[in-house]
């Protein structure tokens, strides 16, 4: 089958969690939109969209299949600008099951052609979040196995220290 799937988030910063989703789902659709909301009235971002999308690029550039926009509104009338039937939706811990499932459910109220995908972040990646890795950064931590190694010093230099 020749599917679109749609991998949104914010991505503040990308952590090797969200490269492991994209690898996998590189491997399971013909093309994969990594798509980074562009606002949000619960999250202030440390980096801008435009930052996001430069350190997305980056790390995607393995993947032929895989291409990274931003988007703003609603995720399922993106995903049908795009002719996505499929939304991919990563789940690190059953924490992470309750807000993603009331998600996918108000999303299939909204477009019930649209189906969500979730996929379990490999174990060694259950920890990692991006609060987790600004956190870090912040207090001068080591990020390094957190990151993609093409990221470090961009996420190193939002987080200067004192």
């Amino acid at each position: 089958m020749d599917i679109t799937a749609i991998y949104p988030g914010s991505f503040d910063p990308a952590t090797l969690g969200h490269l492991d989703i994209i690898e996998r789902a590189s491997k399971l659709f013909a093309r994969v939109v990594v798509a980074i909301s562009e606002s949000s009235n619960t999250k202030r971002f440390a980096f801008p969209e435009e930052k996001r999308l430069e350190m997305l690029e980056k790390i995607v550039k393995p993947f032929p299949n895989v291409s990274v926009t931003t988007f703003g509104g609603l995720l399922t009338s993106f995903a049908r600008s795009r002719g996505s039937a499929v939304l991919v939706r990563g789940l690190r811990a059953i924490s992470d099951f309750e807000y993603e499932f009331q998600m996918a459910s108000m999303n299939r109220y909204l477009a019930q052609e649209i189906e969500t995908v979730f996929m379990m972040t490999s174990p060694k990646y259950h920890y990692l979040s991006s609060s987790i890795v600004k956190e870090i950064a912040r207090l001068q931590g080591d990020i390094s196995g957190l990151v993609p190694p093409e990221l470090f010093e961009d996420v190193r230099a939002c987080f200067p220290g004192p």
